[in-house]
């Protein structure tokens, strides 16, 4: 932690969602860590959920698992692909957590019979909780983005906390970064700055005066432009920052690094300017328009109707294709899809991602099938590996009818089952095996080779169900490989066919923590075994060279 103490960044957002508050977020923490500064992210939510683990991915797109097992906004996952850094539970504050904590709190008579009010009792709360994500992290600046746009009802209480945080903690130690939007309106042959103008009114109104504006626009800003922005919010010119749409969300850092917004940054907090090292991250940027082919991969899933639902997935896919200089086209296969076979056998890999209930299961059994009998590379993800088991035990094993008992009670084979101290729990709420855990890793496995030959691996977990033990041992007669298994060996962490050019699927969520200068092996590989089918070469893997 700097000898100063921490300090603390506020990123809002005004006029629209969706201007990509988390993604200036990221990128100001690549650009403050690439300066040397050790950095932490937290995002605060508005709703009265608890946490997102129980929300529709429809509605909230994917749920990021932390090391810890806290299940979190999506945007956590774009901080730790962009920093590097592995955040924890106390990165995401949602509205719900806090109302719980001051209520049960209210309920145990802390607050000594006092009227409990959202001021000062929810924003101390809230405040407490910004502080602890310093202190847990030992970070110098923690960068917290809140959620929603300025304006909003329920973000109210996030903005007053972060209003009286400047007094809290010293004028000179927080900066309030502000995006917002500059449309082009055609009719007028123009960008128009009045959008911005209200949005900073109304932060005003409040009691935040923003120190730097992050201005999205389709184009460049103008001299002009920056200039009357920069009068109306009482800001140097420096200090307004262009953010042209970008291609790809990669970019981003580089070109928010040329617009100044670290040095802008660092000067507000009294923060020495040291030297930049972007090299890894100019090299991904490189990368990206470097590639050498494509690979098509079926995504068979039941949400794919929204991207966001397999947000790190798809992340993940991308990291592995840069590492083998191949683009990586997605299918979104719809596990109900009456053409579901014709995507199949038309890509060069297959992944089925996790998820819950029985709505396209049958979908996703006939696409590992298929995967499986014609040499097409398989990755299965959580469920994924669970249907792989499934489909083994059926047209493997002959075990007829094997099932999840999570999709059918009367299973005659339930190769996937509940373990015994499982069976009472109800409440769904943060029940199931959720965070790292350690998977041990069998010798003379590919997937062992592929994690460099180690003996243990810590993974991240979201699921309840598990492969039945009582059923693996005719499975494993059958040739399916338990190549990851817990450390006590009870639990099947990760499988593989030795017999095939790839096909391997986890328990666990290798996606979370793969990154776009460090890759995840088991993507990685597989990435690699698709362009090897596709015929644009496959980087050297262990997968890739099975594959041609």
């Amino acid at each position: 932690m700097s000898e100063h103490g921490e300090r603390y960044v506020f990123v809002t957002g005004g006029v629209v969602s969706g201007l990509g508050k988390g993604i200036t977020a990221a990128s100001l923490g690549t650009l403050l860590k690439a300066r040397g500064y050790k950095v932490s992210l937290q995002k605060c939510d508005p709703y009265l959920n608890v946490d997102p683990g129980t929300m529709s991915p429809f509605q909230h797109g994917e749920v990021f698992v932390t090391e810890d097992g806290a299940e979190t906004d999506l945007d956590l996952g774009h901080y730790e692909r962009f920093t590097d850094e592995a955040l924890t539970r106390t990165s995401n504050i949602t509205t719900g957590s806090v109302y719980d904590a001051v209520i049960r709190r209210e309920r145990r008579g802390d607050f000594l019979g006092a009227t409990v009010q959202v001021i000062p009792h929810i924003t101390n709360e809230i405040k407490d909780r910004i502080r602890q994500a310093a202190t847990s992290s030992n970070a110098d600046v923690v960068i917290v983005e809140i959620g929603g746009t300025v304006g909003d009802i329920e973000s109210l209480p996030f903005l007053e906390a972060i209003r009286q945080m400047r007094n809290d903690v010293g004028r000179d130690k927080v900066a309030f970064v502000h995006v917002t939007l500059v449309p082009f309106l055609e009719v007028a042959g123009e960008l128009k700055t009045k959008t911005t103008q209200h949005s900073v009114n109304e932060l005003r109104r409040i009691g935040i005066e923003p120190d730097v504006l992050v201005l999205r626009s389709d184009r460049p800003l103008d001299s002009g432009v920056r200039e009357k922005i920069a009068l109306f919010g009482g800001i140097p010119s420096d200090a307004v920052i262009s953010a042209e749409d970008s291609d790809d969300i990669y970019k981003v850092p580089i070109a928010m690094e040329q617009e100044g917004l670290d040095r802008v940054v660092c000067e507000r907090l009294g923060l020495p300017l040291h030297d930049i090292d972007l090299s890894d991250w100019r090299e991904v940027v490189q990368h990206l328009g470097a590639t050498r082919g494509s690979a098509r991969i079926a995504l068979v899933g039941k949400y794919v109707q929204l991207h966001d639902a397999y947000l790190s997935v798809a992340e993940a896919l991308k990291h592995a294709g840069l590492a083998h200089g191949v683009e990586v086209e997605i299918d979104w296969v719809d596990a109900d899809a009456d053409d579901l076979g014709d995507h199949v056998r038309a890509a060069d890999g297959v992944l089925v991602p996790g998820g819950f209930g029985g709505r396209g299961v049958e979908g996703k059994i006939e696409a590992a099938r298929i995967a499986r009998e014609e040499g097409i590379p398989y990755l299965g993800i959580c469920l994924g590996m669970q249907i792989a088991v499934i489909e083994f035990a059926r047209h493997v094993c002959g075990m007829d009818g094997a099932n999840s008992t999570e999709f059918d009670m009367e299973t005659p084979y339930p190769v996937i089952d509940l373990l015994p101290e499982q069976r009472q729990i109800e409440e769904r709420g943060g029940t199931m095996r959720l965070g790292a855990d350690p998977v041990s890793l069998m010798s003379g496995t590919m997937v062992r080779e592929l994690y460099g030959d180690v003996d243990s691996i810590q993974e991240r977990h979201r699921h309840r169900y598990e492969v039945n033990p009582v059923l693996r041992p005719q499975l494993e007669d059958k040739g399916l490989v338990t190549c990851g298994r817990s450390p006590d060996g009870r639990l099947v962490e990760c499988i593989e066919l030795p017999d095939h050019p790839f096909f391997v699927a986890s328990q666990y969520h290798p996606e979370f923590k793969s990154r776009p200068t460090r890759p995840q092996p088991l993507f990685r590989a597989f990435v690699g075994a698709a362009a090897a089918r596709a015929g644009v070469g496959g980087g050297g893997d262990v997968a890739a060279s099975r594959a041609a």
